[in-house]
Parts: structure tokens; C-alpha cells; sequence
């Protein structure tokens, strides 16, 4: 595999993984992250890490994958017809934060790194990853932070990294149906290989590592902020939102199912709670009604 270093990359995501479980968990206060490792029958397996009904995380998974096969799912080769009848080993960290305070966000991470192989020619592989954030009450000084952390991430390897991954965000993470942008948006990438692989190995370890100073900060300033009913119903009818994405556009969750991966990971990015009301429109003047005129929108932040 040349320069790839496969095992480098898998021990940072462990590590990864429990970087951030020990942080939560400690944050939270009132539960632990159970661990349930998993196995793939067509190859490789996993480790899933969930938290549930904490004092301040109602839901929190964060996911390890190592999953290999001789063949790609079509989700794949649609995005890259060139990977056909090459094998491949996909690994990554993948999380999802529900909050059950409505002033607290939603968050979402991912790192991860595939490669794809076949007798007598080069591999193909990249990283990807990126973080976002879906809040429900927004304080425009945590969207800033929350852009800054990114941009931080993104600096030492190039003056445009951040505003060009922080458009691909916007552009990725929108309901087409909807008109309208999951969250505020943060970083993705994908497909990255042209900076050769240590460069873009320690891009994917600089993102991941920023995860913690992105998100930990909103989380210890908002979890103390009262709210009633109407916060709450608030919080759960844009959650609907959160599962239209997760189950009509995104990437991973297509590639795990159609690869055949184990479906209580794949589909632990799932709010425990959610409502959908037929054509709501939140009333003028209001603080729901600010989340969009506002908040829900392409905007510099910086």
C-alpha cells in the first residue's frame, strides 16, 4: 500500500473514540458510555459507544467502524465508478450528540479513511470527515466559537482550508426539500488524497481532535438554561429534521446499509424523540422564528 498506513490510522481513531467518550461522559455527570462491540460477517466490525438518558446528553453514540470487503456497494461506485471490482476497507469515527436542554445543540462529527485495492495497480484511497452543528435557541457568540474551533483546525494547512470546507458544508449539509440548511453548518470534506498522506492524515487528526473545544464550551454554557414545553416541542419538531437528512442524503448512512454494516450503528445518529407537524410555520417576532431568519441561512460567521 506505499505510503498508507493503515494501522496508524486505526489506532488514532480508538483513541479518538475514547478521547471523547471519557470528555462526555465526565461532562455529563450522571451515566457512562456502554460499550457494545460488533462484528460484520462479510468482514471487520466495530465498536458502538452509546450514552442514554444522562443529565445532560439524552443520547450520545459515538461509533468505530473497520469494515472491508471484496466489493463496493453501489452508493460508492456512484460517487466513484473507477472503485468498481476493487476490494476495499473503510474505518472511521462517526458521532451524534442529542442534548435534551433545547439551548443546547445538536452535534455531529466525523473523521474517517477509506482504500480500495486491486492486483497490479495502485490503491485509491482518501479521508473525509467534518463536524456541524444543528441548534434549535442559537446564541450567535456559540456559532462563532463554534466556526472559529474550525477554522483553527484548518489553518495550518492553508489560508483557504476553512472557507473552502466550511462551503462544502453548507452545500452538503441542506435539505434540498426543505429549502433550507440542516444547522449552521462547520466543516466537511471528502475524497482528500492530494497533499499526499501524512499531510492529509494530520489534517483528519487536526479536525478530530478540535471536535472536544468546538463543542465542550456550548455544552458547559447553555446546560443550565431553563426551558419549558414549548422549548421542548420546539427541540423535537426540528429534530424531524435531523432524520430527514440522516435518511435521505447522507452519505455514510447509505454506504453503511448498502455495504451491509450493522444497522444500530448505522442508524444511532437517531433523535430518541421527534415530532413532525403538518405545514408549521413558527409566528413572526418569535424566537423559533429567529432560528431561520437568522440563523438558518448562508452566512460568514467570521
Amino acid at each position: 500500500m506505499g505510503d498508507v498506513n493503515l494501522n496508524a490510522v486505526k489506532d488514532y481513531l480508538t483513541g479518538l473514540q475514547q478521547t471523547i467518550c471519557v470528555a462526555l461522559a465526565r461532562e455529563d455527570g450522571a451515566k457512562l458510555f456502554e460499550e457494545d462491540v460488533w462484528h460484520r460477517e462479510q468482514g471487520g466490525g466495530g465498536s458502538s459507544c452509546v450514552l442514554t438518558d444522562g443529565n445532560i446528553f439524552e443520547s450520545a453514540g459515538i461509533n468505530f467502524s473497520h469494515v472491508h470487503g471484496e466489493k463496493l456497494p453501489g452508493s460508492a461506485t456512484a460517487h466513484r465508478p473507477e472503485l468498481a471490482g476493487r476490494s476495499f476497507q473503510a474505518m472511521g469515527v462517526s458521532l451524534v450528540i442529542h442534548p435534551e436542554n433545547p439551548y443546547i445543540p445538536t452535534s455531529h462529527a466525523n473523521v474517517r479513511f477509506f482504500v480500495a485495492e486491486k492486483a497490479g495497480e495502485e490503491p485509491v484511497w482518501w479521508f473525509g470527515g467534518g463536524y456541524d452543528l444543528t441548534p434549535y435557541y442559537p446564541f450567535e457568540e456559540d456559532v462563532i466559537h463554534w466556526h472559529q474551533a474550525a477554522s483553527n483546525a484548518c489553518k495550518p494547512f492553508g489560508d483557504n482550508v476553512y472557507s473552502q470546507y466550511k462551503k462544502w458544508c453548507d452545500e452538503y449539509f441542506y435539505l434540498k426539500h426543505r429549502n433550507e440548511p440542516r444547522g449552521i453548518g462547520g466543516l466537511f470534506f471528502d475524497d482528500l488524497n492530494e497533499w499526499g498522506f501524512d499531510k492529509c492524515f494530520a489534517f483528519m487528526q487536526s479536525i478530530g481532535n478540535s471536535y472536544l473545544s468546538a463543542y465542550l464550551p456550548i455544552v458547559q454554557k447553555r446546560k443550565n438554561i431553563e426551558y419549558g414545553e414549548r422549548e421542548r416541542d420546539f427541540q423535537l419538531y426540528r429534530r424531524g429534521r435531523y432524520v430527514e437528512f440522516n435518511l435521505v442524503f447522507d452519505r455514510g448512512t447509505l454506504f453503511g446499509l448498502q455495504s451491509g454494516g450493522r444497522t444500530e450503528s448505522i442508524l444511532m445518529s437517531m433523535p430518541p424523540l421527534v415530532k413532525w407537524r403538518y405545514n408549521w410555520q413558527p409566528e413572526a417576532g418569535t424566537p423559533e422564528a429567529e432560528l431561520y431568519e437568522k440563523y438558518l441561512i448562508h452566512r460568514d460567521w467570521l
